[in-house]
């Protein structure tokens, strides 16, 4: 049975070929490339206020294989193509209710395509209105004590212009168990790589910039202090505060 990696390495054109379609018009411009982590077992952990656009930048730019947590519904064609369906609606409003009709024999193999085979490229299904995790949690850190880049992008994908930050909703607790529990059961210290996004929030096939802010990896260690629960905690809102911290920079007036 081939692996996780083989899997990505054949679906590597498709993937390509989506992503190159999904920035059509957007210029990508990366900072702290650098703070990537080339080896070894890593979170990426950033704000998600542009849906799959987020998703291709992160294929784009991350030089090394990596799997996504997603949205459990992706895997399911009615679900995803309800899910495409109402992301039309709500980038172009009515317009989107016409793309979808006229894109309809091009959505259906998309849809169908990507439902059957997400999970073949090893992403990892999340059930978002579901507060038992637990499942997901435990594949994220076999990925991770399997040496692999783990991203999970805190969010719904979209800027809700009424909340207190549009861009950066707040942080879930799950990536931060993770970290606690390798440490904890397996001695592993996983770096955590923060990452910022603005401009990907733009609509499909709008010309634009994309920015990309990454951070410096962070560990659980240096917020060890108290009960497991408050170790996580902690550690949840200094990765919240980093990517707060890089969007800002991303949107700051050079100079300011």
């Amino acid at each position: 049975m081939p692996t996780f990696e083989e899997e990505l390495q054949r679906f590597d054109r498709f993937i390509r070929l989506v992503s190159g379609v999904s920035l059509l018009g957007k210029k990508v411009i990366v900072c702290g490339e650098e703070n990537f982590v080339k080896d070894g077992p890593n979170i990426i952990v950033g704000n998600h206020c542009g849906s799959f656009k987020d998703v291709a930048t992160v294929f784009r730019i991350v030089p090394r294989p990596v799997f996504f947590t997603a949205n459990r519904q992706i895997f399911d064609q009615r679900e995803l193509n309800r899910l495409v369906r109402k992301h039309l609606h709500r980038h172009v409003g009515n317009i989107g209710v016409l793309l979808n009709f006229l894109l309809l024999p091009f959505k259906r193999l998309f849809v169908t395509y990507v439902s059957s085979n997400i999970a073949k490229i090893g992403t990892i299904p999340v059930d978002l209105d579901n507060h038992g995790k637990r499942e997901a949690i435990e594949r994220c850190q076999e990925y991770l004590k399997a040496g692999r880049v783990v991203v999970a992008l805190q969010g719904r994908g979209r800027v809700v212009p009424g909340d207190p930050n549009p861009y950066v909703k707040a942080f879930g607790l799950g990536i931060s168990i993770v970290a606690a529990n390798l440490r904890d059961r397996y001695g592993i210290s996983v770096p955590v790589t923060p990452v910022a996004f603005y401009g990907t929030q733009l609509p499909f096939l709008i010309p634009g910039k994309i920015l990309v802010n990454v951070g410096k990896p962070m560990h659980i260690e240096a917020y060890i202090g108290g009960s497991f629960e408050e170790s996580v905690a902690r550690f949840k809102d200094a990765l919240e505060a980093a990517v707060n911290k890089l969007f800002l920079e991303l949107i700051r007036p050079q100079g300011a």
